[in-house]
């Protein structure tokens, strides 16, 4: 059997060298839109293949198979080191994730414990061994930002305004600190261990910091992603950053030591290099359009495209998540569609 040649175009994007097309893949590729994958959840809970490095590579590589992408993003939670900090934490079905123990004073935040990779979350660094022995496109590692991590801990859930979070970061400073420095500690140990089990890129999902403006972000959140993202420089993979409603906080990421900037779709392509953006960008199609017409989502992806191609280092990617609604053909379909319209 012959085997599949390696497809490093989404790296050398990132890298913004030269590439055959634009690259592309979907944050969500693997999940409940795929009947395969909800086959799978008949017999598994989301905990139990995120637990069985098996079943996990499976699921990881559904999309890689069905859609043809450019490259796979471990299947995983942002919440999967918690427990291991003493985080009580539980995924509800159609919620997210619900802290039983939510962070109320400065003595929650000094029990926090230390993340050990080895250790506490095995099963996701075997499953990355798994994964590169059986891909022919890079591995995407992934880690949630502190700032999001921390809205959790402290909301106690998903939120709508974040008011506590904002409440314990201004009313508690040094206590938020010291939680920024922690959960910072973690994603650096976090992703270091994924890189060295194989990972080839890794991205930080921030998905809910577009709720504080740039200057509270500037003062709270921006040192720990400097020393997060510095931190990894020496592992030479790159870099990606990711957040919902994040538009005003471009500049401030520009200067972060990363090497891609995920943008939601709000921001546009051609916005973001207003900015002053030159690194990699990534993104942005309105993952609704998924459910809209053939013509309708052609013609939008085309938009996207023809921004995204004004420079050699771009990525397609959606604007956040793939909807439990989308069709795989549509997703296997719109992939050609990218490859074909983007080849040189």
């Amino acid at each position: 059997m012959s085997v599949k040649p390696f497809n490093d175009n989404f790296l050398k994007a990132c890298r913004g060298e030269e590439h055959s097309h634009v690259p592309v893949w979907y944050m969500r590729q693997a999940g409940r839109y795929q009947a395969e994958y909800r086959k799978i959840r008949e017999k598994y809970s989301l905990f139990e293949i995120t637990h069985n490095p098996e079943v996990c590579a499976e699921v990881t590589m559904l999309p890689i198979k069905q859609l043809d992408v450019d490259a796979a993003i471990l299947f995983a939670d942002i919440m999967t080191p918690m427990p291991a900090m003493g985080i009580d934490v539980e995924i509800k079905s159609s919620i997210g994730p619900v802290i039983r123990n939510p962070i109320r004073t400065h003595e929650d935040v000094e029990n926090l414990r230390p993340l050990q990779p080895d250790e506490h979350v095995p099963y996701i660094l075997d499953t990355i061994t798994l994964l590169r022995e059986q891909l022919s496109v890079p591995l995407i590692g992934f880690a949630g930002a502190p700032f999001t991590l921390a809205s959790y801990l402290i909301e106690g859930g998903p939120s709508r305004n974040y008011y506590k979070t904002k409440s314990f970061m201004h009313s508690n400073s040094e206590a938020w600190h010291l939680l920024m420095d922690r959960l910072g500690s973690m994603t650096v140990a976090y992703l270091k261990a994924q890189i060295a089990a194989g990972s080839q890129a890794v991205q930080v999902f921030d998905s809910w910091v577009g709720a504080l403006n740039a200057e509270d972000y500037a003062e709270f959140v921006a040192p720990v992603m400097n020393r997060i993202f510095t931190e990894l420089n020496d592992t030479n993979v790159p870099k990606i950053m990711f957040g919902v409603g994040a538009g005003h906080l471009l500049q401030e990421w520009n200067r972060l030591p990363l090497d891609v900037i995920g943008l939601d779709w709000r921001t546009s392509i051609r916005f973001a290099r207003a900015q002053g953006v030159t690194k990699t960008v990534q993104g942005n199609l309105d993952p609704g359009l998924l459910l809209a017409s053939w013509p309708e989502l052609q013609k939008k992806t085309k938009e996207i495209l023809d921004q995204g191609m004004e420079t050699p280092n771009y990525i397609f990617n959606l604007g956040h998540g793939v909807y439990p609604d989308v069709k795989a053909d549509t997703l296997e379909r719109l992939t050609a569609f990218i490859h074909e319209y983007s080849a040189k």
